[in-house]
């Protein structure tokens, strides 16, 4: 599903659709999976809820699991489907998925990362949820 693109993210293709909830969501066992393969470390018993950080056009955003939305696609409220190019959802589009440690610096501006102490290993995944 997600490449290597460069040192800070992993792109894809989903189908991006509007939402009538308020942030950005995926299917729940795809968001765990890509959180497991991404995110987490290895080192012990870890969440796999921690929101992905994606980056659709110019805008990053957390994105969090729901069983109700389809797989490979990206579900984005309204409010954020208006900033884009997008005028016909459900439309395939290229996002980009932050690697670990970019997610993290940007999770860490909005207060939104969990962090797991020092000496954290970076991410070196050479894929993700693929």
């Amino acid at each position: 599903m997600f490449e290597v693109f460069s040192r800070s993210y992993y792109l894809g293709r989903l189908y991006v659709t509007p939402t009538d909830g308020d942030r950005a969501l995926m299917h729940d066992a795809q968001h765990e999976r890509i959180n497991e393969e991404v995110y987490a470390t290895g080192d012990g018993l870890e969440r796999l809820d921690t929101p992905l950080v994606m980056k659709l056009e110019s805008q990053h955003f957390p994105v969090h699991g729901a069983a109700d939305v389809p797989t490979n696609t990206l579900a984005l409220p309204e409010s954020m489907l208006d900033g884009t190019e997008i005028r016909n959802p459900p439309s395939l589009r290229e996002v980009f998925l932050a690697r670990r440690e970019r997610a993290r610096q940007l999770l860490a501006f909005a207060g939104g990362w969990r962090a797991e102490g020092p000496g954290s290993p970076d991410d070196d995944l050479p894929s993700a949820g693929t």
